[in-house]
C-alpha cells in the first residue's frame, strides 16, 4: 500500500489548518494579511498567539500523522516513511484545496522528522530557537534549523540511506520555500517578532 501512503500523506499536509482557523475565528483570508502565508508565523502575526500556535501544532500533528500512516500501511518500511515525509512537506507547500498556493512547510517538516528522527529533531529544534531569540527573525530560524538538520540526521543517528535522503531534500525543500525571505534578510527588511 505504499502509493496508498503517499497519496494519504500528500492530502493529510494539503489541509490548510492556518487558512481554515483564521477563516472560522474571523471570517478572513490569511493570505490576504501580512505574508500571504498560511502558516504559524504568519497567523500568529495576524489572528494572535493562541490561533498560531494552535496552527504550529495541527501544521506538525499533520505531518507527524503523515509519517505514522505510512508506518502502518508499509509495515514500518523505512524508505516510503521518509517518501511520506516528503509528500506531507509538498503537501503543505501545494495544497490541492488552495489551488496549490501554500506555505513553507516547516511546522509540518518538524512534524514528520519528531516521527522519523526524534532525537535530531530535538536538536534542531534547540538551533531554531537559539537563532530565533538571538536574531528575532522566525524565518532565520526556521532555515538555520531545516539547513542543520540533515547533518543532525546523519551524525546522531547514522540511518540507512533513504531517511538521509529526504532529510536532505525535506530541508534544501523548506530553504528554497524561504528564498523571499532571504532576500528580504539580506536587505534588512524582513519582519522580527
Amino acid at each position: 500500500m505504499p502509493v496508498l501512503a503517499l497519496a494519504l500523506a500528500y492530502l493529510l499536509g494539503g489541509i490548510p489548518f492556518g487558512f481554515l482557523l483564521v477563516k472560522w475565528t474571523s471570517g478572513k483570508d490569511v493570505r490576504e494579511a501580512g505574508s500571504g502565508n498560511i502558516g504559524a508565523a504568519n497567523v500568529y502575526r495576524t489572528a494572535g498567539p493562541w490561533i498560531g500556535l494552535a496552527t504550529l501544532v495541527l501544521d506538525a500533528a499533520k505531518g507527524l500523522l503523515a509519517v505514522w500512516l505510512a508506518d502502518r500501511l508499509t509495515g514500518g518500511d523505512l524508505l516510503w516513511m521518509s517518501a511520506a515525509a516528503l509528500a506531507a512537506i509538498a503537501g503543505h507547500a501545494f495544497p490541492p484545496f488552495l489551488r496549490f498556493r501554500g506555505g513553507k512547510a516547516v511546522a509540518t517538516f518538524f512534524g514528520a522528522y519528531f516521527y522519523l528522527a526524534p532525537q535530531a529533531l530535538l536538536a534542531v529544534i534547540v538551533v531554531f530557537l537559539v537563532m530565533t531569540a538571538w536574531t528575532r527573525h522566525v524565518s532565520l530560524g526556521s532555515i538555520t534549523a531545516a539547513g542543520t538538520l540533515p547533518f543532525a540526521v546523519w551524525l546522531i543517528l547514522h540511518p540507512p540511506l533513504p531517511l538521509v535522503l529526504a532529510a536532505v531534500a525535506g530541508g534544501a525543500f523548506v530553504v528554497y520555500r524561504h528564498s523571499a525571505n532571504i532576500q528580504r534578510l539580506r536587505e534588512g527588511t524582513e519582519s522580527r517578532i
